[in-house]
């Protein structure tokens, strides 16, 4: 039935009954053991929010107090105002100070199988010596130095460098292109660059300091440039502006005192992924992000000090940022960091690294989990992965059934599974289950964790019933919130405060069903309006996803005359399964049977791969270019594999 125009929501005809209670041995010695715990925390955290959060805060270190915990003119917070302190000493002096110092800090695997171990006092001496290095090239507090680095442990050294310094740092995904590196280093108003040589990926070399030296052309306020020695090769010095890292910290003390910073000093910019227009550097600050990524992270891991930890994420990402480095160094954790693709030199290298670093909480992206799906059970099944005690799921909905791949074939049916919902912009995970407290349900983020409300609302901004879908809003400030968009306020104001006035507007389509669980539907602008009904993405293609032949799915838009929009689903096939005409016929009905005749495919498109980031995140934006017949638009420099939009394209002709 057609919707009124002031009464647009998304239809929604998802269905999952199958519901995992915590393993009762896990659950008996979980940080929190049962939802009267959580409903507990979470009550306090609503009722109370400043005594919740004032409470957690001063279990970080603080070199002055805070005098206030909030201050909330909206769309404008600030957290734990007149407080000072350090991120970098909260991630390392202070474990050092604990007697920690020899506990591994990072444990590095390079493409190569170089291994370089780092403890939590070696990893302090190392960021001394580069924050003494940036100190004498005249770093100040306030200045922002950007970084373009594979995934080295150079990398963290320099984010928290940068962090006991009070630089503001901006981390570029070393999968950018020369072009956005220019674009987010001008932006950002970067005094100097940190990168490298090159990095691998599959094998290849990626030529960082050309895509770099190509950048600078046009970016004299860029001074300096720190090159660290990674591949090897040759690459132009130019004399005055770049230094080798070696050479840059060699003679430097092992000692560098941690700036006192305000709660509210910006720690990091990071520019979303967006693929159009102007970059849009989100601003995080100290204080209310380092305590909520903490937090998170000894919450919804159940972190315990003889895990071995391991978020695949680069730490270009958000993800990287929160749950690679701020979150659990400051927790004391044993970090897991790998340069290199998830699936080479063959489809195991990530379960042989579980295997031999004896992982026991591995946190990866739905679309890693569907490749490893596509690849078969056997590259699994070689490797012993009794080591793993948690598994979770990170940058878009995970579809029921891979869900359930994930939990019998990865986690032996013993493993909880954390199903994360957050976002660049709330800085820390808002959704998720409590692995000791949570019964699970397949493709659900659960619940929303202590200081986190959320609203499922209509386009008028009016609150849906529980089942029926439309956008999540979340209705109080956090701790871990941007705080502006760097350089343009305005923008900051519109994109996220005014589309549902005095409420964050995420962008994401959701529905809560009647136990209070949240669904993810897809991105907003992933709706499709298919006469006159708005059908969410992300259940067409888990209806896809649970035939057994599918690995993974795609939906997508494509105009249509009669409907105004024809649903276009680009589909992957498990090993040796053949695509054909009439299994396109036969997974159109799938799809009918499975959510209703107003959900089938107009068009089922078959594909040997998807075109993804190097997160692992499929690119929609090229596939509704492909199902319009229109030349793609935007930076695809991030893509893993750029031949896949050739083939799709070449399967078209």
């Amino acid at each position: 039935m057609r919707q009124p125009e002031d009464r647009l929501v998304i239809d929604s005809q998802q269905h999952e009954d199958r519901l995992f209670p915590p393993p009762p041995e896990f659950a008996n010695r979980a940080r929190i053991r049962s939802m009267d715990e959580y409903r507990a925390l979470y009550r306090q955290s609503v009722e109370k929010p400043e005594e919740f959060w004032a409470e957690r805060a001063r279990e970080l270190v603080w070199t002055k107090p805070f005098d206030r915990v909030l201050e909330w003119q909206s769309p404008h917070a600030q957290w734990f105002v007149g407080g000072q302190l350090n991120a970098s000493f909260n991630c390392l002096d202070r474990h050092v100070q604990q007697g920690r110092g020899s506990k591994p800090a990072i444990v590095w695997e390079g493409e190569r199988g170089e291994e370089r171990i780092l403890t939590y006092e070696e990893l302090l001496a190392e960021v001394s010596r580069l924050a003494n290095a940036l100190r004498a090239m005249k770093v100040r507090t306030g200045d922002r130095v950007g970084i373009y680095l594979p995934l080295v442990p150079e990398a963290v050294v320099a984010m928290l460098a940068c962090a006991r310094l009070g630089a503001t740092h901006s981390v570029v995904f070393g999968g950018f292109s020369a072009e956005a590196l220019r674009d987010r280093m001008e932006d950002a108003g970067a005094k100097l660059l940190i990168t490298a040589d090159g990095g691998f990926r599959k094998g290849q070399v990626v030529p960082l300091k050309a895509n770099a030296d190509e950048a600078l052309q046009k970016l004299p306020g860029v001074e300096r440039v720190v090159v660290v020695r990674r591949t090897g090769e040759k690459v132009p010095m130019k004399p005055g502006r770049d230094i080798y890292w070696d050479e840059a910290v060699r003679g430097q003390p092992a000692t560098c005192e941690s700036v006192a910073l305000d709660a509210e000093h910006a720690l990091f910019i990071l520019y979303t992924s967006g693929t159009t227009g102007r970059p849009k550097g989100v601003v995080h600050a100290t204080g209310g992000y380092l305590l909520q990524t903490a937090l998170t992270t000894r919450w919804v891991f159940d972190l315990r000090e003889d895990d071995v930890y391991w978020c695949t994420a680069d730490v270009g990402w958000i993800t990287g940022h929160s749950y690679v480095v701020y979150g659990p160094l400051a927790e004391g954790a044993t970090v897991v960091l790998y340069e290199g693709a998830l699936n080479h030199p063959e489809p195991n290298r990530i379960w042989d690294i579980v295997e031999r670093r004896r992982v026991s909480i591995l946190y990866t992206a739905p679309t890693a989990i569907r490749g490893f799906i596509k690849a078969g059970d056997d590259w699994v099944k070689q490797h012993d992965l009794s080591s793993l005690r948690l598994l979770g799921t990170v940058g878009e909905p995970i579809n029921p059934e891979a869900w359930m791949w994930y939990r019998r074939v990865v986690g032996g049916e013993r493993c909880p599974i954390v199903d994360t919902w957050w976002q660049t912009e709330t800085g820390a995970i808002a959704v998720a289950p409590l692995p000791g407290a949570t019964p699970t349900k397949p493709g659900s983020a659960t619940l929303p964790l202590p200081g986190i409300e959320i609203e499922i609302v209509d386009s008028a901004g009016r609150p849906v019933p529980p089942g029926e879908g439309g956008t999540l809003v979340l209705s109080r400030p956090w701790p871990s919130m941007l705080r502006t968009v760097h350089n343009d306020p305005k923008r900051y104001m519109q994109q996220y405060w005014s589309q549902v006035p005095g409420r964050y507007f995420t962008g994401d389509g959701a529905r809560i069903d009647a136990d209070g669980y949240l669904w993810l539907m897809g991105r907003i602008d992933d709706v499709i309006n298919v006469a006159g009904h708005r059908l969410g993405t992300a259940e067409i293609e888990s209806a896809l996803a649970r035939h057994p032949v599918v690995a993974e799915a795609a939906v997508v838009g494509r105009p249509d005359e009669l409907k105004g929009t024809g649903i276009c689903a680009f589909v992957t096939l498990k090993e040796g399964k053949v695509a054909s005409t009439e299994l396109a016929a036969e997974l159109r009905s799938h799809v009918a049977k499975e959510i209703g005749a107003i959900a089938r495919p107009d068009d089922i498109r078959f594909a040997d791969a998807l075109p993804k980031t190097r997160s692992g995140k499929i690119v929609r934006r090229l596939l509704r270019d492909l199902a319009a017949g229109r030349e793609s638009q935007g930076d695809v420099s991030t893509l893993e594999d750029l031949s896949v939009i050739a083939a799709l394209r070449d399967s078209e002709e």
